[in-house]
């Protein structure tokens, strides 16, 4: 770098570098200082506690059941996200057999992919509405309507999907995919495109079928992206506050009985309703560990020599 560039390149840093101090560092500073103390949230003093606040959280049967909730989450959505978006991008894009013998997609492949990324124009709310419709615990749910008319459930006994302990965690999962693969659909599409064809035209001619060609050739070119939902899918997995808040019973959620409870829900609860705002701090600074920990591990666990093409 010539000589004065480099007050150049600082006086362009500088002003983007300050708010970032000022508006993410300092407030994750101060969040950890907070976490130190018992401070009520409207309080001007407080006292300092030490680590009692992280020391309460090990003995917390909710929190602790909140983090179990969330590693279901981690393990669960970004598993089915990600195989449902690969086989659709897939198909998509490589599924079919073009009129003279070539590699296509399959018939109106342009029409499924908008009608696959639809869902990720919504909004969380308006999803958490809509699947409140579906839901339903009455006749008038539309997935209990479906069952009643099919005849598999009694119309004077309907299903509870977010009342029921053993469902609910299944049902919030089933919202986030369906939000999800759309998009991851357009990510692992957009790759896909950049692959020759003449790769998969030369395993067709070889005797390849749609499997050998996904698993020898999509799969290991498309794995830096498939990397890359992973981690973003595992970080939306340690949130989910909103879906949760909004779908499932009680204060912030978290209903039946906290059997939907995830750490965002009891942190929130803490912060805004008990009062116990240096208690909420220490469940904040514990999931910036927890998904910090699992963004490095995610990364480390896929990271694999690069395939040039």
């Amino acid at each position: 770098m010539r000589k004065g560039q480099h007050r150049f390149v600082a006086g362009f840093l500088l002003f983007p570098v300050a708010l970032y101090l000022i508006f993410v560092i300092w407030p994750y500073i101060q969040t950890f200082g907070y976490s130190l103390t018992d401070w009520k949230g409207q309080s001007q003093t407080f006292e300092f506690v030490g680590l009692d606040n992280y020391t309460a959280l090990f003995e917390d049967d909710i929190f602790r059941g909140a983090i179990w909730h969330n590693i279901l989450f981690l393990v669960f959505i970004p598993v089915i996200t990600i195989l449902l978006a690969l086989f659709f991008a897939f198909m998509v894009n490589a599924g079919g057999r073009g009129r003279s013998g070539g590699v296509s997609g399959v018939a109106g492949s342009k029409y499924y992919r908008v009608i696959y990324f639809f869902p990720q124009v919504l909004s969380l709310a308006i999803m958490a509405v809509l699947f409140g419709a579906v839901y339903r615990s009455d006749g008038g749910g539309m997935l209990n309507g479906v069952l009643i008319k099919l005849g598999l459930v009694d119309e004077s006994n309907p299903v509870e999907w977010l009342n029921e302990p053993d469902v609910v965690l299944w049902a919030l999962m089933a919202v986030v995919v369906w939000h999800g693969v759309g998009f991851y659909l357009v990510l692992f599409s957009a790759a896909m495109q950049s692959i020759p064809r003449d790769i998969y035209e030369a395993a067709l001619i070889d005797g390849a079928g749609r499997a050998q060609s996904f698993f020898r050739i999509t799969l290991p070119l498309l794995w830096d992206s498939v990397q890359t939902a992973w981690v973003y899918l595992g970080i939306a997995a340690m949130d989910m506050f909103i879906l949760v808040s909004t779908m499932t019973a009680g204060d912030y959620g978290g209903g039946p009985d906290h059997h939907s409870e995830v750490m965002s829900t009891v942190m929130m609860r803490n912060f805004l309703l008990y009062g116990r705002s240096g208690y909420a701090c220490a469940m904040g600074v514990t999931m910036l560990l927890l998904t910090l920990i699992v963004s490095v591990v995610m990364l480390r666990a896929t990271r694999r020599e690069r395939i040039e093409f």
